[in-house]
Formats: structure tokens, sequence, C-alpha cells
């Protein structure tokens, strides 16, 4: 007997893997890989606003970016123009009208009397225009049934794309041929611009609103939310129709214009479209302006197909637009989403909401702020960005190398390990009070005499006794701490040659690394090209390539002394990351004096600097980038006088050189023995 599956039990749940597809409660988008993605940007040369544009516009986890979707806008756009001739209304009528007018004039010539001889000059004299051959045939009396049922058909056709052109539903309605559908029609207008009417006056229409699509619903399968939005529907096309007879040439639009007027048949009809059109105008003014529209292709369209198509270009170039964001104030709010949703799939929509809640979840989470000068990382973001960039650089090290910062003495700035020593004489770590009486507790278990723990049956508690080699203290590390000035090059030079990106990863690295597990730690950024300043991390990630001349060097050591001496305490470690020689020294009077090729006066500034750090027992090291023959004499005689290291690491090896160096610099000669 084969057993049933198992039922869980009602009221009790089962959790397992989801395996139905996509994850649902997956996120759309990794907000820390987007911070990542900001910050390679800044870091390498490029302000936050545009770092953020690049990232919306390049998309992320399998979403498609602004730049994406509007390659999709444009093929889109290339197809409609490619898709019909905008004439081809009038081509359509003057076709059916050689056939009506052919038909016509073979009943003619089977009959022999003088009324059809004069029925044959009348068809002669028509104007050569369709419209006003169209015309002038309304009054016309037809021998031939065939003909006369292929001119009605002409005039409901006309008839129809009027319509049909400013209401998407009226094709629907009237295909049937039912008498009552123009009937429908007119009452439908009717109530249209009554409601537009009362909507214009200020007066709240929701109730009237709600009345008008249960009546007339059929009209509109858009399903207009509320007045407002069945005003921007049929504005759309009304503006497309007055775009479309813009497009024509003035022949055409005569032409086409007359067939219009003439084919409605029906003043009232005519009047109610017209106060429609002053509606429309007075509710949205300047929405039915526009350029021509240039859609040119072999299909012949008709006037309501045509209208449709004009309208699809306009929305088009107004996404593309919209998607371009290269206008002053431009935001993703402005894209219009109901259009997107009528020219692309579904999938767009959902990644054009995808770009807006990733803008909008930087913001939330606390990784951008906005004020009155724009936005700018916040102190989480750049936590991150450090977090990352020492990711990296820990990756590359190796496990060797790890360590190397801890003093392991003691002394009044110690710190638990978390492991426990035995006791010695004159040992002066802390006890630790538990692990001494657990030591106690199983020497007794093993059997040594002398001790009880805990209460006995038939017996009396006695007190655990206690030995000598029972004791134990915690284990701890002194940490040493340090003054650390990290002396980063600013100069143009940098950008020329990609040195940008890996000196900024590295001094946010090294901050963070300070930051975190170094907090006793004192470290300073100096940025250096005429003249040097301080710089927070903020300032760093925030700080821009500017075209500017000079490497002071000896501006940027006067700073890194001045820091490390306020910390007398501390291990003083000054790492200097450059690809130039010094070119620039303050002088006397505090200006700064820069010229190329260097001078002995900013040698001997420099080398000044140099020297009153050695005496202070500062270790310097410097990171030379690239190969001038002018840096490296001066690095040289510079290790030479401080006795510190040059490196010259290759650029993606910056940083773990850097810190790496800090590690083992900070235990430096200062140590006490």
């Amino acid at each position: 007997m084969r057993n049933s599956p198992r039922r869980p039990l009602p009221g009790r749940f089962r959790y397992g893997t989801w395996r139905g597809g996509a994850d649902p409660l997956a996120a759309p988008f990794d907000i820390r890989a987007a911070v990542d993605q900001i910050g390679d940007d800044m870091l390498a040369g490029g302000t936050l606003r545009d770092a953020l544009d690049r990232l919306l516009r390049s998309g992320m986890a399998g979403r498609q970016g602004l730049d994406q979707l509007r390659r999709e806008i444009q093929r889109r756009r290339r197809a409609l123009k490619r898709q019909g001739n905008l004439a081809g209304t009038l081509d359509r009528v003057r076709a059916a009208l050689d056939q009506v007018l052919a038909e016509e004039r073979v009943t003619l010539a089977a009959e022999g009397d003088d009324d059809a001889r004069l029925a044959e000059m009348a068809l002669d004299e028509l104007p050569e225009d369709t419209g006003g051959a169209v015309r002038d045939l309304a009054s016309y009396e037809w021998r031939s049934p065939e003909a006369r049922a292929g001119f009605e058909a002409i005039q409901q056709m006309l008839r129809h794309e009027v319509l049909d052109a400013q209401f998407a539903g009226m094709r629907q309605v009237l295909s049937g041929g039912d008498p009552e559908a123009m009937a429908r029609v007119r009452d439908m207008l009717a109530d249209l611009n009554a409601l537009l009417s009362a909507h214009a006056q200020g007066q709240d229409t929701t109730e009237q609103f709600a009345e008008f699509m249960v009546r007339h619903g059929e009209f509109f399968p858009e399903n207009p939310r509320d007045t407002d939005d069945l005003i921007d529907l049929l504005a759309r096309r009304q503006a497309a129709a007055e775009r479309l007879m813009r497009s024509l040439s003035p022949e055409q639009r005569d032409e086409l214009a007359r067939l219009m007027s003439d084919a409605l048949g029906d003043p009232d009809l005519e009047s109610q479209l017209s106060q429609l059109r002053d509606n429309l105008e007075s509710l949205r003014p300047g929405l039915t302006r526009g350029p021509p529209a240039v859609i040119d292709g072999s299909e012949s369209l008709g006037y309501g197909d045509a209208v449709g198509a004009v309208a699809d270009l306009a929305d088009l170039e107004a996404l593309e637009a919209q998607l371009g964001q290269s206008y002053p104030g431009a935001s993703l709010d402005d894209v219009d989403v109901a259009a997107l949703e009528r020219q692309l799939a579904p999938s767009a929509v959902e990644d054009l909401q995808a770009l807006r809640n990733l803008e909008r979840e930087l913001g939330r989470q606390g990784y951008l702020r906005r004020g009155a000068d724009g936005i700018a990382l916040t102190p989480k973001a750049l936590r991150r960005l450090g977090e990352s960039a020492l990711r990296r650089i820990f990756a590359a090290l190796d496990a060797g190398g790890t360590g190397q910062h801890d003093d392991r003495r003691s002394g009044a700035a110690d710190e638990r390990t978390g492991a426990t020593l035995p006791w010695q004489f004159g040992d002066t770590r802390p006890l630790d009070a538990v692990r001494t009486v657990h030591n106690a507790a199983l020497r007794t278990a093993a059997g040594e005499v002398g001790a009880v723990v805990g209460p006995v049956v038939g017996a009396v508690a006695r007190p655990l006794r206690l030995h000598v080699e029972d004791f134990a203290v915690a284990e701890t590390e002194r940490r040493t701490s340090a003054a650390v000035a990290l002396c980063v090059d600013l100069s143009f030079s940098m950008v020329q040659e990609d040195r940008w990106a890996p000196m900024k990863q590295t001094a946010l690295a090294l901050s963070h690394l300070v930051a975190t597990r170094f907090r006793q730690d004192a470290l300073q950024i100096i940025g250096f090209d005429r003249t040097a300043r301080r710089l927070t991390p903020t300032e760093l990630a925030d700080v821009e390539p500017e075209w500017v001349q000079g490497t002071n060097l000896h501006h940027a050591l006067m700073l890194a002394s001045r820091h490390v001496r306020r910390h007398p305490d501390a291990e003083p470690v000054v790492l200097v990351v450059t690809d130039g020689e010094p070119t620039a020294h303050v002088g006397s009077d505090g200006a700064p004096f820069f010229h190329w090729p260097t001078t002995r006066a900013t040698l001997r500034a420099t080398v000044a600097e140099v020297d009153a750090l050695t005496r202070y027992g500062a270790t310097l090291n410097v990171f030379m980038l690239g190969d001038d023959p002018g840096l490296a004499r001066f690095i040289d005689a510079m290790a030479r006088r401080n006795g510190g290291r040059v490196f010259t690491p290759e650029l993606g090896r910056l940083g773990e050189y850097v810190v790496a160096d800090y590690l083992r610099a900070r235990r430096g000669r200062r140590r006490s023995a």
C-alpha cells in the first residue's frame, strides 16, 4: 500500500526554499553595490552628481538604465516615421471616388436620354481637387445604385475618421452601422462639453465625471481616472490632429479640411466638436501647438490612424527628452510613465520605477543628503567606500602581514584578547575569576581530596578550595597609538596619468582602517598641489582635479609636522604619495612660490622640513608613482637623510603598499624598550 503524501495540519505552516521563479522578496537592486559604483566614479575624478547620473544611465542588477530606455525610444521613433503616409486619407478618398465615378459613367453610357448626357457633363466639370469634388457630388443625383452606395461609404468613412481621430473608442462604436450610434455620439459630446465647462469654472466634477463614464465609458477604452486624466487624453489626440494638419502641404491641408467639414454633414455635431476644441485649448493652453510631424512611409494611413501615429510620435519625442535628463532641473519624476507604458513594454516601466526607487533609497537609507548646495555623500556612504576599498586591499595582502599592528606588552592601555594564561608571581595582568574557579572545579572533579562542589546527598557541602595553580589571568595586548599624516599629491599630472582614483581609494581605505580598527590613532589627510591643505574624508571624496601646476611638498610636510607634534605620545608616521619632484614652496611671507624646473630654494625648503621630521623621530616613507628622474633623485636623497623607505608600487597595488607600510611604520623607532 502506497503511503499518501503528508499534508500540513490545519493552522500549521511549512517553510522551504522558494521554487516558483524569481525570489518575490528579493530587492530590485543592491543599494550597497550602487554606492560602490558611485564611489568608484567619484574616486576617478567625477562629481557626485555626475556619478549618480552615470549610474542611472547605465542601470544595474539586470535593470535597464536611462540610456537603454532612450535607445529603445529612438528605435520605436524611427520605425514610426517609416510607418506610413500622413496624406493617406486623401489617397484613399481619391481612389474610392475614381471607382465611384467610373461606375456612374458606365451606367450613364448605357442610357440614351438627355439627362444622362447632362449628368456626364456635370461629372466632367467636377473640380480637380478631391475635397471640391466630394462637396459638389453631395447634391448629385446618382443613377447607379452601386455608385450611390460607394459615395455614401466615402462620406461615412470620413465621418468615422474625424470622430475616431478624437476618440479612441469611436471606431468600435460606429463599426456596426447602428443608426442610433450617431445619436449616442451627439449625446456624449454634449455631456462632455458640459463636464469640461464645469471643470474650467473650478467646480468639483467628481460625481459628474463618474456619471459621464457610466453613460459613455464605451468611447474611452483608456479608462481615465478623473476629469484631468480625461482632459489629458483628449488634448493629446487633439494636439496630434492639429500637428497632422501642419505636417501637410497647404494644398493638402485645405483639401483635407474641406473633406472633414463636409463629411460631418451635421451642423449640431460640428458645433459640438468645435466647442470641444475650444474647451481643450482653454484647459490645456499651448498643448495643441507643436512642430510638423515627419512621418513618410509607403503605407497609406487613414486620418484616424495618422492622428494616432502623430500622437505616438509626440509621446516618443517627449520621452526622449525626458529620459535624456539634459535640461536644467531634470528629474526622473518628469518622465511620463503613462506615455512610456503606451510606447514600450511593461518591463520598461518597471525599470524606470526601479531607477526612481534607487534614487530615493540612497537618500532614505542615509547614503545621500540633499541641501541648498545639492546632493552630498553622508558619513555612512564614506564608511561604505572606505570599507570597500579596504576590503580589496586586505584581500590582496599576504596573511603573514596581518597582526603587525600589535605590541604584545603589558601597560596602562592593555586590551583583552579573550584568551587566558596561568598566573605567575609578579604578573600585573587582570585576574580572570571565572577561569580560576573553573580550574579549581575541574581539579576537584578529577578526584583531588579536600573540596566538594555544591550540595551532596548525605554530606555537608564545603567551600571550594583554591590552589595557586588554579589562578588564571586574562591575556592582554598593548595597543600603541600613532599620529599619521598622509600627504597625497593633487596636481593635475595625477589625473593625466590615471593616478587619481588609486590615490583617493588608498586615502579612504586608510582613513576607514584607522577609524574602525585603530581609533586611538590620529590620522590627518593632507592634499597638496601649489599649496597644501587639510582634508576630511568627505572633502577628499568630493575633491575634483584642477588645472593647477605645482607640487608643494614643502607645505605638506609643514602641516604634517604640526599634526604629529600635536600628539607627542604617539608614534609619528608620515606617508607621502606623489608623482613629481617638488616645484613649489612657501616663502617667509606665507605666499606660495612656483617655478619649473625646480629651484634650489624649493629643494632647500623641502629638505629642511624633512630634517625637522627626522629630528623629531618621525618615520617618513614615500610612495613614488611614475618614473620622473628628478623625483627619483630627490626621493633617494630624502630617504637617506630620514632613514625612511621608498616604494614604487604599481597603480593597482598602491593601497596594499600604503596600508601594509602603515601597519609596520606605526610600530616604529620611538617605541620604548
